[in-house]
């Protein structure tokens, strides 16, 4: 039996969840020697389904149906094309096994190697007002122009928003389910999930297939939101809602927590204002996130080409629309006003083409607008 079957069928045992799971390992070298010894202490804490489940394993091995379950489960998962990543293995995501006690298990449809990628959560309500959807939507779309993959819970308001902007972007958008991966909800995003595996993102679950919609997932679910990533931006929150679940364990797991302000008359900015109050960062561009979090970006892995841009020129990286805005740019420096006139390019596109050449050390930040660098000037001269 191999490790990923052992944690499986481990796993499958009622009552034992990540917080056993973990206390197991403590005192054994691997999940295949902790379910073959498995503490008396222990089991009698388990649920008598799982004690009996247990026994008929040790009195049938392999064909006992704990071990079953788990083979039927792995070959349910290559008929799906899911991933089974198990912890401490070489593929499971970095930052989430930094975490106390993080899921044994993750389910992840798509592109795995998406999880690697330095990841910013965007959370909040599921009835979130116009104006909060359209700054989630904002926010991620110009947060995914930078580099950052966007992650969130696939949930209505916020959620959605969220993976819209990173996908708007031509970003990567990976969503966390409270459910089986192969039971996604609610349903009316599934077209949106579909669209996050068809630009390189991912579909993530710990939860065995077949799992339903049920209220205690959740918690569970932002807890591996905010582990998966570098910090958690916080755009609506009630004061009693998941997503101020979310913006304290990531506090939690010392995580950096951005909170956009609202009207002290909308209730779904008492949540923001909380955090806020508690130690979150304030935030009203995303360049704010961007100059917090933008040196991690230099980690980023090479491109699924096999190769890495690093090794190409500074105009060879560039794009039509960054060599236009180097040029309106010029000598002097410009408005965010003058930049959108002088390019053409709307605020959204101008602000996340700004925020690239920012982070590769062309541009630079003036009170009331930009400027070139040297090395954005030596690069106007090679454009001219």
């Amino acid at each position: 039996m191999d490790a990923l079957t052992a944690t499986l069928a481990l796993m499958r045992l009622e009552g034992m969840g990540p917080g056993r799971y973990w206390q197991l390992l403590q005192h054994f070298p691997s999940a295949v020697e902790a379910l073959e010894h498995l503490p008396q202490t222990l089991l009698q804490k388990l649920p008598e389904r799982a004690q009996a489940q247990w026994r008929e394993w040790q009195q049938c091995g392999e064909e006992s149906a704990l071990v079953q379950w788990a083979r039927h489960e792995r070959a349910r998962c290559a008929d799906l094309g899911v991933t089974l990543l198990c912890a401490g293995g070489e593929d499971y995501p970095p930052l989430l096994a930094e975490i106390s006690r993080p899921p044994p298990l993750l389910y992840v449809r798509g592109h795995v190697n998406a999880l690697r990628l330095p990841q910013i959560a965007v959370v909040g309500a599921r009835r979130a007002t116009s104006a909060g959807l359209d700054n989630a939507r904002a926010f991620s779309r110009e947060l995914a122009a930078a580099g950052f993959a966007i992650t969130s819970g696939l949930a209505l308001g916020v959620d959605a928003a969220a993976h819209r902007g990173a996908l708007e972007a031509g970003g990567v958008t990976i969503a966390v389910l409270g459910t089986g991966i192969d039971r996604l909800y609610p349903r009316r995003n599934a077209a949106l999930a579909e669209e996050v595996l068809a630009h390189g993102g991912a579909l993530v679950s710990e939860f065995p297939l077949g799992t339903g919609a049920e209220a205690a997932n959740f918690p569970r679910r932002n807890r591996v939101i905010s582990g998966l990533s570098l910090g958690v931006l916080l755009v609506e929150a009630a004061l009693r809602s998941g997503s101020l679940i979310t913006a304290r364990l990531a506090a939690e797991q010392n995580r950096e927590v951005f909170a956009i302000p609202g009207s002290i008359h909308n209730p779904l900015s008492r949540g923001c204002h909380r955090v806020i109050r508690d130690g979150a960062a304030l935030v009203e561009t995303a360049a704010d996130i961007v100059s917090e979090l933008g040196g991690l970006l230099n980690d980023l892995p090479a491109s699924s080409d096999g190769g890495s841009h690093q090794d190409a020129g500074p105009t060879q990286r560039l794009g039509d629309a960054e060599r236009r805005l180097i040029g309106a740019l010029g000598g002097d420096p410009r408005t965010l006003e003058q930049l959108a006139r002088d390019t053409g390019l709307e605020a959204g596109t101008l602000m996340a083409q700004l925020l690239q050449l920012e982070l590769a050390g062309m541009v630079e930040t003036l009170p009331g607008g930009y400027q070139l660098t040297g090395e954005g000037a030596r690069l106007l001269e090679t454009l001219a």
